[in-house]
Order: structure tokens, then sequence, then C-alpha cells
């Protein structure tokens, strides 16, 4: 089943990027709050939730984006070792969530280390119940992913063997196969979102 999940654009750029922010450490490492102003605009503009995010979603420049950044990072701030673990990312963005009154959102961890056919399953599950899906890859073998390395982006597409990974303002196909067998121990994971 294809399933690809609509997004949103600020000019030409599907989602917000992290290389728009004025301050370095932003740009250097503020991809786990860029994929958390993502989803916050996106749950306002497809998932029916309201406060999340405080400028008009649909008609978002890339100024409010910049400034909705500045909002989401002391949740997830960018650090030496950066935002390397699933729970670091789940409990910043959750308290965002909770300081906002949205309490009927949960965030599960689902591991790296997990099956390819359970993540297959999650995958199709999350989206289609309408999620996106955050992404962490520590490492990764394949010249073809080395943008995504040591980094967080989005997942909102899936056709069975593929994969649609959103960074840097546009969207890209990749194996899924290839994708989720990194080559390496250390492994990143998923963030899921389930309505409680």
């Amino acid at each position: 089943m294809d399933i690809e999940l609509p997004h949103f654009y600020i000019g030409d750029s599907l989602g917000g990027q992290q290389a728009w922010c004025r301050e370095f450490w932003m740009r250097e490492g503020g991809c786990a709050a860029i994929t958390a102003c993502d989803c916050s605009i996106y749950f306002e503009l497809y998932k029916n939730r309201r406060g999340l995010c405080p400028f008009d979603v649909k008609n978002f420049s890339r100024e409010d984006y910049l400034r909705f950044a500045e909002i989401m990072k002391p949740y997830l701030r960018p650090r030496w070792t950066g935002i390397d673990r699933l729970d670091i990312y789940i409990e910043g963005f959750g308290k965002f969530l909770s300081e906002r009154g949205e309490s009927s959102i949960e965030l599960l961890p689902f591991d790296g280390e997990r099956s390819l056919e359970s993540a297959r399953i999650a995958i199709q599950n999350q989206l289609n119940d309408g999620w996106l899906i955050p992404c962490l890859t520590l490492h990764h073998q394949s010249p073809r992913l080395r943008d995504y390395v040591w980094h967080w982006y989005l997942l909102n597409g899936f056709d069975g063997a593929r994969v649609r990974l959103v960074s840097y303002g546009v969207g890209r196909w990749f194996d899924l196969d290839e994708w989720w067998s990194t080559g390496f121990e250390r492994k990143g994971g998923l963030i899921l979102f389930r309505s409680n």
C-alpha cells in the first residue's frame, strides 16, 4: 500500500530547515528541534490539535519558522553529543507538548535494533493513522544516506519497499532495507505517536 502523508511548504521548502537558523549551534545541531517544529505544525494542520504553534500555520513565513525554532530550542537544545538517544527527544518534545496543554499525544520509542519486519509494520501503522515519524540515524554504511548520519529527520511516506525521508527542505525515497540496516552496532530509531 502506498502512503504519503501531506506536509507543508515554506516557500519552496518542504517543511523547515536548520540551515536557516541564525545561531551557529542551531544550524549545526538543531535537527531535533526542527523535526519537533514540523511535527507541531503538522499536528495543527492535519491532526486537529490547537495551541502548539503561536503563528498562523496556514500562512507561515520563514521568519515565523525561525521564531518558532527559537521557542522549541530550550526543549531540544543542541548539545556536544547531539540528541543521540530517543529518550532525550521524548522528554524534550513531550515537555513542550505538555506545557501547551496537549496531553492526548503519547510519544513512544522504537529502537533501531528491532527487526526490519517490525519496523515495516510500525511505519505502516503510524502512517495509516496519519502520524509523521521522527527518525534518528547515528551511523550508516551506505554513502547514499550520508546526509542522514547523526541526524534527526521525518518519515512521511511508505510504499512497502521504500520510505520517504523529509529533511533539508526536500523529500527523498530510499530502499527500506538499506535505510534500516545501518551496518553499525549503535543505532538510532523512531519516535512513534499515539493518541491516548
